[in-house]
């Protein structure tokens, strides 16, 4: 099936959202891109993209300049909190054949998807209020009052989703039960290592995304936000934590993004003519650094099935029946992997040291097949 003549609109201009709009670029159908934000995104943390964004993004035709902007990443370090290692794994070899592991500041992913649409305009500052169903087509309504028509409508608007609270019966993200903070820092080791060290039911990670700056993650567990977050950090994990800690000294508050994690679990990502995707339909923990890439994967993937099929509803049901498996193979995952970390520090770092790159290599194997 071609594009031409049929209307999307695509609600969100994040990663999913872009990414979708830089698929279909050769479809032919009319695209409208509205994002609620007043502009492109220049703040955030860091992100790490494993192997499988890497081939995503080569797909896209992009690997070449996120590449350029990016870290790759060559090894993953575990220890404890004491900085006892307790497995360490060659990522680069692990997914060798696939695509590097990169991180990179989140801001200069959204940059390089941002350019790669060309002359597709955004409509910044500008959500939908109501989705009617009119026979094959569906009517949005906008916050500015005016109403279009579309015959399919992608809702990839991230985990607090418009799209999905109102063509959805309100269906909201549930908590993970971890809060998490994050900011960044300059960097002050020049090897390009993930680490993450384990303490009771928290971890700190570092990413290094560029040569100044690190990425500095921090999973307090289930209590929320408090105040003395930082010295509980450098109570626990000593260095290098207390001198990444001190770039925040000082600083502007609003540099720490801290928040609950959350998922979103779906019986089904359409209803008639609209569509979820990314995190607004399958929002996981981030222990398995896939949100991003399950993003990129969702927009290859629905590409090519509305290229395949006789009409829209074939198409989603195409594509539902190819990304289901991987998706709820990764929630999974992040399953099992949160409830190791919830164990008895001396259980979980036993089970680490004996079986953690054993059961960090069966995590992502299934991955390592095209989407």
């Amino acid at each position: 099936m071609r594009g031409d003549g049929i209307r999307v609109l695509v609600v969100g201009g994040g990663i999913a959202g872009l990414a979708t709009v830089r698929a279909l670029r050769d479809w032919g159908a009319t695209i409208d891109l509205v994002e609620r934000a007043d502009g492109p995104v220049s703040t955030g943390t860091g992100l790490y993209l494993p192997g499988n964004a890497a081939r995503a993004l080569d797909t896209l035709g992009l690997l070449g300049p996120v590449r350029d902007l990016a870290v790759e990443i060559k090894r993953q370090r575990t220890a404890n909190r004491r900085a006892r290692r307790l497995f360490e794994v060659d990522v680069a070899h692990l997914w060798q054949g696939v695509g590097p592991c990169l991180s990179l500041h989140r801001a200069e992913l959204h940059r390089v998807l941002l350019d790669s649409i060309g002359d597709q305009s955004v409509r910044w500052g500008r959500q939908p209020v109501a989705l009617v169903a009119e026979s094959d087509r569906v009517a949005v309504e906008f916050d500015d009052t005016s109403t279009e028509r579309y015959d399919l409508v992608i809702g990839a608007d991230g985990v607090n989703s418009t799209v999905r609270r109102l063509a959805f019966d309100g269906q909201q993200a549930r908590p993970l039960g971890q809060y998490a903070y994050r900011f960044l820092a300059p960097r002050i080791d020049p090897e390009p290592v993930w680490s993450v060290r384990f303490g009771p039911g928290t971890q700190f990670l570092t990413i290094p995304i560029n040569a100044d700056q690190v990425y500095c993650y921090y999973n307090a567990g289930p209590v929320g936000d408090r105040p003395g977050w930082q010295d509980e950090v450098r109570s626990m994990f000593g260095e290098p934590a207390t001198t990444l800690l001190g770039a925040l000294d000082g600083a502007d508050p609003a540099t720490v993004y801290a928040g609950p994690n959350r998922e979103v679990v779906l019986d089904s990502w359409s209803r008639g003519g609209v569509l979820l995707i990314g995190d607004a339909a399958h929002a996981t923990s981030p222990n398995m650094a896939q949100g991003g890439v399950m993003a990129l994967e969702d927009a290859i993937v629905l590409a090519e099935s509305l290229a395949a099929a006789d009409n829209i509803g074939e198409a989603l049901g195409r594509y539902e029946t190819r990304r289901r498996p991987r998706v709820d193979w990764v929630l999974a995952q992040t399953h099992r992997r949160d409830r190791a970390l919830g164990l008895a520090p001396v259980l979980r770092d036993a089970v680490m040291a004996g079986l953690g790159e054993r059961m960090f290599r069966a995590n992502y194997t299934p991955l390592f097949e095209q989407p």
